[in-house]
Protein backbone atom coordinates (compact mmCIF):
# COMPACT_ATOMS: atom_id res chain seq x y z
CA UNK A 1 0.00 0.00 0.00
CA UNK A 2 1.37 3.36 -1.00
CA UNK A 3 2.18 6.38 1.63
CA UNK A 4 -1.08 8.97 1.59
CA UNK A 5 0.21 12.20 2.25
CA UNK A 6 -2.10 14.27 4.33
CA UNK A 7 -2.30 17.56 6.21
CA UNK A 8 -3.32 17.49 9.40
CA UNK A 9 -6.70 18.79 8.17
CA UNK A 10 -7.31 16.36 5.83
CA UNK A 11 -5.81 13.55 8.26
CA UNK A 12 -8.92 14.45 10.81
CA UNK A 13 -11.53 15.17 7.76
CA UNK A 14 -10.90 11.47 7.29
CA UNK A 15 -10.87 9.91 10.45
CA UNK A 16 -14.59 11.86 11.64
CA UNK A 17 -15.90 10.71 7.68
CA UNK A 18 -14.75 6.48 8.77
CA UNK A 19 -16.24 7.49 12.56
CA UNK A 20 -19.41 8.47 10.92
CA UNK A 21 -19.59 5.60 8.30
CA UNK A 22 -18.54 2.89 11.28
CA UNK A 23 -21.39 4.62 13.33
CA UNK A 24 -24.06 6.11 11.30
CA UNK A 25 -23.60 4.17 7.69
CA UNK A 26 -23.62 1.17 9.58
CA UNK A 27 -26.86 1.44 11.71
CA UNK A 28 -28.43 2.80 8.71
CA UNK A 29 -27.71 -0.19 6.32
CA UNK A 30 -28.93 -2.61 9.55
CA UNK A 31 -32.34 -0.62 9.87
CA UNK A 32 -33.03 -0.87 5.67
CA UNK A 33 -32.14 -4.88 6.24
CA UNK A 34 -34.18 -5.77 8.81
CA UNK A 35 -36.86 -3.65 6.63
CA UNK A 36 -36.53 -5.20 3.89
CA UNK A 37 -36.29 -9.11 5.87
CA UNK A 38 -39.60 -8.24 7.46
CA UNK A 39 -41.44 -7.95 3.38
CA UNK A 40 -41.18 -11.52 3.51
CA UNK A 41 -39.44 -14.47 1.11
CA UNK A 42 -35.54 -12.97 1.03
CA UNK A 43 -35.35 -15.06 -2.41
CA UNK A 44 -37.15 -12.62 -4.25
CA UNK A 45 -36.77 -9.56 -2.48
CA UNK A 46 -35.45 -7.16 -4.41
CA UNK A 47 -34.47 -4.28 -1.48
CA UNK A 48 -33.19 -6.90 1.05
CA UNK A 49 -30.84 -7.08 -2.37
CA UNK A 50 -30.21 -3.83 -2.66
CA UNK A 51 -29.51 -3.49 1.21
CA UNK A 52 -27.29 -6.34 1.36
CA UNK A 53 -25.56 -4.61 -1.83
CA UNK A 54 -25.34 -1.36 0.37
CA UNK A 55 -23.85 -2.78 3.12
CA UNK A 56 -21.37 -4.18 0.90
CA UNK A 57 -20.36 -1.25 -0.34
CA UNK A 58 -19.94 0.55 3.11
CA UNK A 59 -17.75 -2.41 4.61
CA UNK A 60 -15.53 -2.01 1.36
CA UNK A 61 -15.27 2.45 1.88
CA UNK A 62 -14.75 1.64 5.65
CA UNK A 63 -11.82 -1.14 4.50
CA UNK A 64 -10.38 1.25 2.15
CA UNK A 65 -9.96 4.32 4.24
CA UNK A 66 -8.92 2.55 7.30
CA UNK A 67 -5.87 1.17 4.60
CA UNK A 68 -5.26 5.05 3.78
CA UNK A 69 -5.25 6.61 8.06
CA UNK A 70 -2.73 3.43 8.66
CA UNK A 71 -0.55 4.61 5.25
CA UNK A 72 -1.08 7.97 5.82
CA UNK A 73 1.39 10.27 6.75
CA UNK A 74 0.66 13.57 8.08
CA UNK A 75 3.13 16.55 6.19
CA UNK A 76 4.67 19.53 8.61
CA UNK A 77 4.17 22.50 7.20
CA UNK A 78 7.24 24.09 8.86
CA UNK A 79 9.50 21.34 7.28
CA UNK A 80 8.44 22.61 3.69
CA UNK A 81 11.33 23.83 1.77
CA UNK A 82 9.53 26.60 -0.57
CA UNK A 83 12.23 26.68 -3.27
CA UNK A 84 10.84 24.45 -5.60
CA UNK A 85 6.77 23.25 -5.85
CA UNK A 86 6.29 20.26 -3.20
CA UNK A 87 3.16 18.79 -1.36
CA UNK A 88 1.74 21.78 0.65
CA UNK A 89 3.07 24.62 -1.27
CA UNK A 90 0.86 27.73 -2.66
CA UNK A 91 2.04 27.44 -6.94
CA UNK A 92 1.64 31.12 -8.95
CA UNK A 93 1.70 30.53 -12.05
CA UNK A 94 1.04 31.61 -15.46
CA UNK A 95 -0.52 30.09 -18.56
CA UNK A 96 1.88 31.40 -21.42
CA UNK A 97 -0.77 30.59 -24.13
CA UNK A 98 -3.45 32.42 -22.37
CA UNK A 99 -1.79 34.78 -20.08
CA UNK A 100 -3.79 33.91 -17.11
CA UNK A 101 -2.55 33.43 -13.95
CA UNK A 102 -3.61 31.02 -11.63
CA UNK A 103 -2.75 29.84 -7.85
CA UNK A 104 -3.05 26.57 -6.48
CA UNK A 105 -2.05 24.67 -3.08
CA UNK A 106 -0.76 21.32 -4.12
CA UNK A 107 -2.24 18.63 -2.15
CA UNK A 108 -2.43 14.87 -1.76
CA UNK A 109 -5.87 13.10 -4.14
CA UNK A 110 -7.55 12.85 -1.33
CA UNK A 111 -7.47 16.23 -0.53
CA UNK A 112 -7.94 17.70 -3.90
CA UNK A 113 -10.37 20.32 -4.24
CA UNK A 114 -10.06 22.66 -7.28
CA UNK A 115 -13.02 24.71 -6.00
CA UNK A 116 -11.25 25.92 -3.05
CA UNK A 117 -7.69 25.80 -4.81
CA UNK A 118 -6.36 22.65 -4.20
CA UNK A 119 -4.62 20.59 -6.94
CA UNK A 120 -4.10 17.13 -6.57
CA UNK A 121 -0.19 16.18 -7.01
CA UNK A 122 -0.87 13.33 -9.20
CA UNK A 123 -2.89 15.26 -11.09
CA UNK A 124 -1.69 15.93 -14.72
CA UNK A 125 -0.65 19.74 -13.86
CA UNK A 126 0.43 18.64 -10.38
CA UNK A 127 2.64 16.15 -11.64
CA UNK A 128 4.03 18.68 -13.89
CA UNK A 129 4.47 21.00 -11.91
CA UNK A 130 6.50 19.34 -8.96
CA UNK A 131 9.63 20.36 -8.23
CA UNK A 132 9.82 23.49 -10.68
CA UNK A 133 11.82 26.22 -9.22
CA UNK A 134 10.62 30.09 -9.50
CA UNK A 135 11.05 30.99 -13.36
CA UNK A 136 10.59 27.53 -14.56
CA UNK A 137 8.55 26.64 -17.44
CA UNK A 138 6.01 23.44 -16.59
CA UNK A 139 5.48 21.48 -20.01
CA UNK A 140 1.91 20.06 -19.23
CA UNK A 141 0.36 17.26 -21.31
CA UNK A 142 -3.48 17.39 -20.98
CA UNK A 143 -5.99 15.83 -22.83
CA UNK A 144 -6.46 19.05 -24.59
CA UNK A 145 -2.78 19.14 -25.69
CA UNK A 146 0.27 20.85 -24.13
CA UNK A 147 0.21 23.70 -21.94
CA UNK A 148 3.32 25.60 -20.71
CA UNK A 149 3.09 27.36 -17.25
CA UNK A 150 5.57 29.80 -16.03
CA UNK A 151 6.35 29.07 -12.29
CA UNK A 152 5.88 32.74 -10.80
CA UNK A 153 5.67 31.93 -7.02
CA UNK A 154 6.50 29.74 -4.47
CA UNK A 155 4.87 30.06 -0.67
CA UNK A 156 3.69 28.01 2.18
CA UNK A 157 -0.36 27.66 1.61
Amino acid sequence: MKTTYLTQEGYDRLKRELSEMKSTGRAEVARDIAEAREKGDLSENAEYDAAKDAQGMLELKINELEKVLMNAKILDETQIDTSQVVLLTKVKMKNLKTNKVVEYTLVSESEADLKSGKLSASSPIGEGILGKKVGDVAEVKTPAGTIEFKIMDISLS
